[in-house]
C-alpha cells in the first residue's frame, strides 16, 4: 500500500540528490542497454580476435613462412641493430623538433602575406600564393635531392654543405606550404564581423590580426596542424638519401652488412611507436573540439 498521490519505489532504485527516484521503466530500459553494450562490446572483440587468428593461421602456414621470418624477423639481427638504429632516431627527432618550429612560424607567415588586403599588398600575396603552388605540387623526394645535391654544385661562398641541414631545409620548404594553406584557411575561417568589432574597438589592422584573427584561427587548425607535424615526423627519414645517418640508414647500413632485411622492420616500428601516440593526440583534440561545437562553445 502507498499513500495517495505518489508512486510505487521500485527495489533496486537509488533516490537522487533531488529526491526524484527512477521508474521501473527507466530502471528497465538502462538495464537493457547495458546489457545491449556488453553482447556489442563481446561480439567486437571475439571478431577481432578471431580475424587475427585468420591472419596469423594464414601467414603462418605459408609456403614461404620460414625464409620470410629469417629475413624480416630475426630476433639476432635486430638486437644488433637496434642500437644502432636509435642512435640514428635521435637525429630523426631533431628533425622534428627544428623543422617543425621552423614550418609553424613560416606557414603562418606565408598564409598572412596571402590573407593581407589593399593593392600595395599584391606583389607580396602573388610571391606567397606562387611558393604554395610550387612546393604544394613540386615531391618532396625531388625537393630533396634538387636542394641537397643542387646547393654545393652551385659552390657559393658560406653555403652550407652539410646534408642534414640541406634536408631539414628541404623539409621546412616542402611543409610550410601545406602548413601555410591550413593557416589560411583558419584565417578565412573568422567572420568578418571580429574584424569589424576590432576596427570598432580602436585596433588598427595589425592588432586586429594579432588578437582577434588569429587566436581564433590557430585553434580552429589545431587538429590539421598536428596531423601535418605527424607526416614530417615520418618524413624525416628521407634525409637518409642524403647521406644522414638517420634511423633509416643506420637500418639500411645494418642490412647491406648482413644481406638480412630485419633492421628495416625494426626502423618502421620505432616510427610507428612515435607515430601512434601524436595520431591519439591529434584524435582527443578532435574529439574535445567536435564537444565543444556541440555544446555551442567558442573554439
Amino acid at each position: 500500500m502507498t499513500a495517495r498521490g505518489t508512486t510505487a519505489r521500485p527495489k533496486d532504485a537509488a533516490p537522487e540528490a533531488d529526491g526524484y527516484v527512477p521508474s521501473a521503466r527507466r530502471l528497465e530500459r538502462e538495464r537493457f542497454a547495458r546489457a545491449r553494450a556488453r553482447r556489442a562490446r563481446t561480439l567486437a572483440a571475439a571478431s577481432t580476435l578471431l580475424t587475427a587468428l585468420v591472419l596469423v593461421l594464414l601467414v603462418v602456414n605459408s609456403p614461404g613462412w620460414p625464409r620470410t621470418r629469417q629475413t624480416f624477423l630475426s630476433y639476432h639481427h635486430a638486437r644488433e641493430a637496434l642500437p644502432h638504429i636509435l642512435t640514428g632516431l635521435w637525429l630523426n627527432i631533431r628533425l622534428l623538433l627544428v623543422c617543425g618550429a621552423a614550418v609553424l612560424v613560416l606557414g603562418l607567415l606565408i598564409a598572412v602575406a596571402r590573407t593581407l588586403r589593399g593593392p600595395v599588398f599584391l606583389p607580396l600575396r602573388v610571391l606567397a600564393a606562387a611558393y604554395t603552388d610550387f612546393f604544394r605540387g613540386l615531391p618532396l623526394i625531388i625537393c630533396l635531392l634538387m636542394v641537397v645535391f643542387g646547393v654545393p654544385a652551385l659552390r657559393l661562398q658560406g653555403v652550407t654543405t652539410d646534408p642534414v641541414l640541406l634536408g631539414g631545409t628541404a623539409l621546412v620548404l616542402t611543409y610550410s606550404a601545406y602548413v601555410a594553406e591550413v593557416f589560411r584557411a583558419g584565417i578565412d575561417s573568422v567572420h568578418p564581423s571580429q574584424r569589424a568589432a576590432a576596427r570598432s574597438l580602436g585596433l588598427n589592422t595589425g592588432q586586429t590580426l594579432r588578437f582577434v584573427v588569429l587566436p581564433q584561427a590557430v585553434r580552429a587548425v589545431g587538429p590539421p596542424l598536428l596531423n601535418d607535424l605527424v607526416s614530417l615526423q615520418k618524413d624525416t627519414g628521407l634525409v637518409s638519401i642524403a647521406g644522414a645517418v638517420d634511423a633509416v640508414y643506420a637500418a639500411q647500413i645494418s642490412a647491406a652488412k648482413t644481406f638480412n632485411y630485419t633492421p628495416y622492420v625494426v626502423a618502421g616500428l620505432i616510427f610507428v611507436a612515435l607515430t601512434v601516440p601524436m595520431t591519439r593526440f591529434t584524435d582527443a583534440v578532435t574529439a574535445r573540439m567536435d564537444r565543444r561545437r556541440a555544446k555551442g562553445g567558442l573554439l
